[in-house]
């Protein structure tokens, strides 16, 4: 069975998803969220350790690193932002948060758990979070493209540097039905819209990332590291003639 894994924005769409497919497999499951109340009754609900904090709180990350144990076999970075501007309303505020929480939060999560990633009898598997804007140009994304595009190089720099000890991957989404995307859903004329720009006419789900990520952590993905793999709906690559 795999080692315990640690899942960063638990209590998000996403987050949530992966920990309760990962639950279901019987796996260990350390969780990380910003709010207490969802964070402890999430754990509660799995029987999971938590840790509760900002990925903004450089002191989180040592924390989780105290909480979660000494052995770990997978970390799961399920934390981002969905900012959407124009360049011209863009502050560098916006810009330094956008990265600050998609990027180097990522990086300090590996940074901390290495020691316990590194600890057990099979490589660990960490996966991130980039996104479609990082390969694709998308008005009012800069900020967010910008910040998912140094996910995608994060990915290949710790894959290569962790190798063959710890796998580095990441899933890049299109537009997903999580809360955080919401405000943009909640207009159904906008998101039907949205939906046909997808070559399979519909938008994504928490469970269609939670399929992959439990993939990639699982053993039977043990020859693949490096990799940005894009669960899209076809938008990354493919123009539909309608």
């Amino acid at each position: 069975m795999m080692d315990k894994v640690v899942i960063f924005g638990a209590t998000g769409g996403m987050g949530s998803e992966i920990a309760h497919r990962l639950y279901e497999k019987k796996i260990e499951l350390h969780l990380v969220g910003r709010d207490h109340k969802k964070t402890a009754a999430l754990a509660d609900e799995l029987g999971a350790g938590y840790t509760t904090g900002d990925v903004n709180d450089p002191e989180l990350f040592a924390n989780v690193a105290n909480d979660a144990g000494k052995t770990l076999g997978g970390l799961v970075y399920a934390v981002g932002t969905l900012n959407l501007k124009s360049i011209k309303r863009l502050t560098e505020d916006d810009f330094l948060n956008d990265f600050k929480v998609n990027a180097i939060g990522a990086a300090l999560a590996v940074k901390h758990l290495l020691p316990a990633l590194t600890s057990g009898h099979a490589p660990s598997s960490v996966v991130l979070f980039s996104s479609v804007a990082a390969e694709q140009g998308f008005t009012f994304h800069a900020s967010i493209g910008m910040a998912k595009g140094a996910v995608r190089a994060l990915t290949l720099s710790l894959a290569a540097e962790l190798a063959p000890n710890v796998r580095v991957n990441a899933i890049s989404p299109s537009l997903t039905d999580t809360p955080l995307a919401q405000p943009m859903l909640a207009n159904e004329k906008l998101a039907e819209a949205l939906s046909k720009q997808h070559p399979m006419e519909r938008l994504g789900t928490p469970a269609d990332m939670a399929g992959l990520c439990e993939f990639l952590l699982s053993n039977q993905s043990s020859w693949i590291t490096g990799q940005i793999i894009g669960v899209d709906g076809g938008r990354s690559t493919l123009r539909t003639k309608k």
